[in-house]
């Protein structure tokens, strides 16, 4: 069976390589931009009161294949928002799924949500971007990174104002995100190996989800009882993708699926170093050394 997730990412880290802007000169523009708007603030406000909704513009998968074409950017994403989306998400990764930063920008000004730039994140110029492009959130699939990359990508992405979401797909990759200091966690339910979908995957591992972290369960949510369950089982937020962008009614699909109870997780355990105050990095945490030797050459964060 072919391995998706291994060509996709190969494709991009070649593309990564032939990059020869100056990264320096990418960070120095991302930095004095406007403030971002709190992608995950925005998710745990929102599930202080029922289930929040990340909806998701996307036109094809290589998965499920095409899904809307000719779907307006513009249009979904108000769409949603009406129905009282939180956030949204939109793929800007072309080849795969037809997506572009064109899309990110028209979603965003016309809803006025925080947005994912949805991609396969391999570079520190694949952070800028986000944040060049008007992007609120970055997308870290820790499958895809080294300890490493993770741990240079989140003080990055700290840096620039952007909220990271740390996609992982089972226990071990889970204790990695934990570990780098990810306090914004995806479960995501598909194997992104073979694009099979795993509906209870996101249930077993909530167990192991730290009550700091702001987790979200993603793909695989069909309707609004799955939604009510991995809200129950303690999921702030669910990203919800080809269910949307297929439902007839984008507006009422969104509006099923907002707002159910959220349960609580127990788990028990110190919060990692690297966001041991406030939220910040801590001062003896790797995420905490990227961070300030950003800072001490820019000068100041993204937000």
């Amino acid at each position: 069976m072919a391995n998706y997730l291994s060509e996709i990412v190969a494709a991009h880290r070649v593309a990564a390589d032939s990059d020869e802007r100056d990264v320096d000169e990418l960070i120095a523009k991302a930095v004095r931009l406007p403030p971002t708007l709190g992608f995950a603030e925005a998710l745990a406000a929102r599930s202080a009161h029922g289930l929040a909704v990340i909806a998701e513009i996307k036109r094809r998968s290589p998965s499920r294949g095409d899904l809307d074409l000719d779907l307006d950017p513009a249009d979904l994403a108000r769409d949603y928002a009406a129905g009282g989306a939180t956030c949204l998400s939109v793929l800007t990764d072309g080849p795969n799924f037809g997506g572009s930063s064109d899309d990110l920008v028209a979603a965003k000004a016309a809803s006025g949500l925080p947005v994912l730039r949805k991609d396969f994140t391999v570079s520190r110029a694949d952070v800028c971007d986000a944040r060049l492009m008007g992007a609120d959130a970055v997308l870290l699939i820790v499958a895809a990174l080294d300890d490493g990359e993770l741990i240079e990508m989140l003080g990055l992405s700290a840096v620039l104002g952007l909220s990271a979401l740390v996609e992982v797909h089972d226990d071990a990759e889970l204790d990695r995100a934990i570990t780098a200091g990810a306090r914004f966690v995806g479960v995501n339910q598909r194997d992104l190996h073979t694009f099979e979908v795993d509906h209870e995957r996101a249930e077993r591992m909530v167990a192991k989800l730290p009550a700091h972290v702001v987790a979200v369960a993603e793909s695989g949510v069909r309707d609004a009882a799955d939604a009510a369950r991995l809200a129950a089982a303690g999921y702030q937020a669910v990203l919800v993708g080809e269910t949307l962008v297929r439902a007839p009614d984008r507006t009422l699909a969104v509006k099923a699926m907002d707002g159910h109870p959220v349960g609580r997780r127990n788990v028990a355990g110190p919060k990692p170093a690297a966001w041991a105050s406030g939220g910040r990095a801590g001062p003896g945490s790797a995420i905490g050394s990227v961070r300030r030797s950003i800072r001490a050459r820019w000068g100041r964060d993204g937000r």
